[in-house]
């Protein structure tokens, strides 16, 4: 168990609705017992507050930030730009549902997160961010396990145990899948 309850790993999204994608990362920190902080920071509408934040991220001592953002997905980059803190940047896909009726079919952007993950993944030389999978938020939250496992043992040894979980499942499936054949168990496991 960590001996800290002060955050080790700040957690920011553009927009409110950007924590439908970004609770992966904090249920994975949440899952390992790691403290983090979750704020709402947009690069566009309050870039003032980046700054700020920024600054509090250095102050207290964050080891990592997780920050997602969506279409031109600004905030990762201007976050690692005004730190020397590591940045997990993930693209998120874009949901226009804000002003379609709930008839609408298309409520993705038109680029299907593929901005985002361009915008993140290609930072200017010199002030990098590390990117994961289009709405892949539990991914930056493993990713951020791992960088803080460098520093605390007691997390490597738990993401250890959890690649162990991981391998032991498939294993399981996989003869389950055997047992009963293909048809059978897409059957059973989705129903």
């Amino acid at each position: 168990m960590l001996v800290t309850k002060k955050p080790l790993v700040g957690i920011i999204m553009g927009s409110s609705s950007d924590s439908r994608i970004m609770h992966g990362a904090a249920e994975i920190l949440d899952s390992f017992s790691i403290p983090h902080e979750d704020q709402i920071i947009s690069a566009h509408r309050t870039p003032e507050r980046l700054n700020e934040y920024a600054k509090h991220a250095e102050k207290s001592k964050f080891k990592v930030i997780i920050a997602g953002a969506g279409g031109a997905a600004h905030l990762p980059g201007m976050i690692a730009s005004h730190t020397t803190i590591p940045v997990i940047g993930v693209p998120i896909m874009v949901y226009n549902d804000k002003q379609m009726k709930k008839t609408d079919k298309n409520k993705y952007s038109a680029f299907g997160g593929l901005d985002s993950l361009l915008s993140i993944s290609e930072m200017p030389t010199g002030s990098p961010v590390v990117a994961v999978g289009v709405n892949k938020a539990s991914n930056a939250g493993i990713y951020a396990l791992k960088i803080l496992g460098n520093s605390y043992p007691e997390i490597k040894t738990k993401l250890k145990k959890h690649k162990f979980d991981q391998y032991t499942s498939v294993l399981k499936e996989s003869e389950e899948l055997k047992k009963l054949g293909l048809t059978k168990f897409v059957k059973k496991k989705f129903r």
